[in-house]
């Protein structure tokens, strides 16, 4: 089965933890391949049926990290947009230096990614060619993208501090509070790890 051709989307949303507003609002100019960030700058939405674009959340903005595997992701996204606009040619409507953009180079409409999520996870539960997956992928919304990785990284022992910052939440105890359950978790085994650290 072909990528979908949102796929780097997901996969920038995943490893980011980014809010989906603001990966559609991001430019290839807050893009920093060699660097292996992005800077998160502001957020898009649609009021009334108009795009609007704004602040973060949080009103800052903030620089996130990149693994290797999701700079290849860009890498292969800014030469599949490429692609693109040769095809488009004259009827390219890129304008904005946008990161995901259809076919014809306008920015994705935020409700496409979330009602895609739910259409991608149906078409992996029921192929109609090849086998039915012994998993089955359960029901999720894009947002569950963000909250899974925080909780990863939580429980991989990350600092809060650290987490918050690459949410963008305004302060820690936001972090602390969404993911009480998380931290209580982790907390529960800290008795344990402290036990192995010493050599008991």
């Amino acid at each position: 089965m072909s990528a979908h051709r949102l796929s780097a989307f997901f996969h920038v949303a995943a490893y980011t933890g980014a809010r989906r507003g603001e990966l559609l609002n991001l430019r290839w100019s807050d893009v920093d391949l060699d660097g292996k960030q992005i800077t998160i700058t502001g957020s898009a939405a649609f009021i009334d049926g108009e795009r609007i674009e704004g602040t973060t959340k949080s009103g800052r903005k903030r620089i996130v990290s990149l693994d290797d595997g999701t700079v290849r992701v860009l890498k292969a996204q800014r030469s599949k947009q490429a692609a693109d606009k040769l095809v488009a040619g004259q009827e390219w409507r890129g304008t904005d230096d946008h990161v995901f953009t259809t076919g014809w180079g306008e920015p994705i409409h935020p409700d496409t990614v979330s009602s895609l999520t739910a259409t991608m996870i149906r078409r992996y539960n029921d192929l109609v060619k090849g086998p039915t997956p012994k998993k089955p992928l359960p029901h999720a919304r894009l947002h569950d993208l963000r909250h899974i990785h925080a909780t990863t990284l939580l429980l991989a022992g990350v600092p809060v501090h650290v987490v918050a910052a690459r949410l963008g939440h305004a302060a820690p105890s936001i972090t602390l509070r969404v993911y009480a359950h998380v931290i209580r978790a982790a907390e529960a085994s800290a008795a344990d790890v402290f036990a192995n650290a010493i050599g008991e």
